[in-house]
């Protein structure tokens, strides 16, 4: 991939948690991060993919070919095991896109409680994809956490799903961890890390 030129990389999602995850993770290296906020007149992607790596690329090759930047786009979401594998890529369109995260998770609790089982097994998947506008090249990073859905949401910190999920070990929800110590175990945070040892063989990190 030629990087040649770039010395900005937007970040395709207007969603704050997601910026404030991927901002921290790629705060040392030496491009200015943009956001989407920045470009109000840039239509929304539709995520029409049927993987989270395919709705990745969707959002960061056309958003890098609409703005000219270098483009990161992640997708991500809950697979929980006893709903074969949902909400997955709907995970933020659960239920209808009118829906809080606060009623997405009580739907999605709802919705455990009538399979009547024990298994509450679940992951957290994400995929982030980079772009280069001038030739649509693409690198897709990757990461997963597994876990657990509680019984209950517990928690006020982070977004989405996080007040039910307690990752494979562990005894609190993401809801109730601290910033730092989710990102030393989010599927995110495995994906932003891939993606910042890429970027930084080409975009060195001053000692």
């Amino acid at each position: 991939m030629d990087f040649s030129g770039h010395k900005e990389l937007l970040i395709a999602t207007q969603n704050k948690g997601k910026i404030g995850e991927i901002s921290y993770s790629l705060s040392d290296l030496p491009l200015k991060l943009r956001t989407s906020a920045e470009y109000p007149n840039a239509p929304e992607v539709e995520e029409t993919g049927t993987t989270f790596a395919e709705n990745a690329v969707l959002k960061a090759r056309q958003l890098s070919q609409q703005t000219g930047l270098l483009t990161l786009a992640d997708d991500s979401g809950l697979e929980v095991e006893a709903l074969g594998g949902e909400p997955g890529i709907f995970s933020a369109r659960y239920g209808g896109r009118n829906k809080s995260d606060a009623e997405r998770v009580l739907l999605l609790l709802k919705n455990l409680a009538r399979k009547h089982t024990d298994n509450r097994r679940a992951r957290f998947v994400c995929a982030v994809a980079l772009a280069v506008p001038e030739t649509s090249a693409i690198k897709i990073f990757h990461g997963v956490c597994e876990g657990n859905i509680a019984i209950e949401p517990r928690g006020q910190h982070g977004f989405g799903y996080d007040p039910v999920f307690i990752s494979e070990g562990g005894a609190l929800t993401f809801g109730q961890l601290s910033d730092t110590s989710k990102r030393q175990i989010s599927h995110r945070s495995k994906a932003l890390a891939a993606l910042r040892d890429f970027l930084s063989i080409h975009f060195p990190v001053s000692a």
